[in-house]
This record gives C-alpha cells, sequence and structure tokens, in this order.
C-alpha cells in the first residue's frame, strides 16, 4: 500500500487544488496501481507536529512519510511518482 498524505488547513486557498490533483491522478492510474493507493488528509491545525514542520509550504504532499511536493503539484510529476512506486 502507498499512502499519499495531503497537508493543509481550513481556509488554504492552494490546498482543495492539491487535494484534487491528487484525486484525479489516483483515479487515472491504471487499477492494479491505483487500488494501492490510499489518500490521506491532515490539518496543521489539528496537530502541533505538522504545523512546526509544514505551516510555511502547505499544501505538502507526502508519498510514504516523503515529501513529494509543496504548494503546487504537478500532475504529471506525481503520476510518474506513483507508477514507479
Amino acid at each position: 500500500m502507498t499512502t499519499v498524505t495531503v497537508i493543509g488547513k481550513a481556509g488554504c486557498h492552494l490546498c482543495p487544488t492539491a487535494l484534487e490533483i491528487v484525486e484525479t491522478v489516483v483515479a487515472e492510474l491504471p487499477d492494479e496501481i491505483g487500488d494501492r493507493v490510499e489518500i490521506v488528509q491532515q490539518s496543521i491545525h489539528d496537530d502541533p507536529a505538522l504545523h512546526e514542520l509544514w505551516w510555511e509550504k502547505i499544501p505538502v504532499v507526502l508519498i510514504d512519510g516523503e515529501l513529494h511536493a509543496h504548494w503546487r503539484v504537478s500532475p504529471d510529476r506525481l503520476r510518474q511518482r506513483l507508477e514507479t512506486v
């Protein structure tokens, strides 16, 4: 299982776009890949450690806990990365 975590906060104007890109890319992946991807949303308001790490960079996308992107998410880059997991 691959976990894609989208970290943001309420009121962030880029966060819904990042989540939409992640959901769209995962939905468009071949079933044998997409079925193994879990999307998790987290808010920096719910976790002080997340706030400390990422408050300047949201939205943040992690793949299996490792930074993939922040601020803007490239669908092509995300797709390429998930196809090689």
